[in-house]
């Protein structure tokens, strides 16, 4: 069952996150309920352990610039 929910936020952080969803084609209610089970699912994770081989690769791309298009045209290149 659906529930309304009144947020107050600044309204840079409407605007800026109106324009986030757009940009994802999701609706705001989408975003802020996928935000909350990415809460739910925190207790879950922090009870998960990160293999060593994992863990080494944190932060590993920290500081590169990488979007959706520079992965579709390796995932090209790769499969010609």
């Amino acid at each position: 069952m659906n529930t309304k929910l009144t947020l107050r936020l600044e309204e840079r952080l409407i605007r800026n996150a109106k324009h986030y969803s757009r940009q994802r084609g999701k609706s705001l209610s989408q975003l802020v309920a996928d935000f909350f089970r990415l809460i739910e699912g925190e207790e879950e994770a922090a009870e998960t352990e990160i293999s060593p081989r994992v863990r080494a690769l944190i932060g590993s791309l920290r500081g590169i610039d990488l979007t959706e298009e520079d992965y579709r045209r390796h995932l090209e290149e790769k499969h010609l």
